[in-house]
């Protein structure tokens, strides 16, 4: 059985920094893609980065140059560090492990910024 667990989210001031942390429980962990999601009071849940396991990175256009996701194969963890964070980044952020066609979530860790 597949499970994440997201830590590290919590209230931050415009303009700081959060590290989010997603511990997989996972034996194929290292060819699998790890996303971290986000999702607004009233709006739907949207991708924010994306890791595969070679290391290629994706980034949603409103958090490109302020966020980076990385990853660590030995410790099966991804890691969303956020800086420079804007109210509009405030939401529910949820992990994700995606392997060939299953994907499988972590249970979210709220992030607010206050302006």
């Amino acid at each position: 059985q597949v499970q994440l667990v997201e830590s590290g989210g919590g209230l931050v001031q415009a303009g700081g920094s959060l590290r989010l942390s997603c511990a997989a429980s996972m034996k194929f962990f290292r060819v699998s893609i790890m996303n971290w999601y986000r999702q607004a009071p009233g709006k739907q849940r949207e991708l924010v980065a994306s890791i595969t396991g070679a290391g290629t990175t994706n980034y949603a256009d409103s958090v490109k140059g302020r966020f980076s996701i990385a990853r660590d194969d030995v410790e099966h963890s991804a890691y969303l560090l956020m800086n420079n964070v804007r109210p509009e980044d405030t939401g529910v952020y949820y992990c994700s492990l995606r392997f060939i066609l299953d994907e499988y979530w972590g249970q979210g860790t709220q992030v607010t910024v206050s302006s």
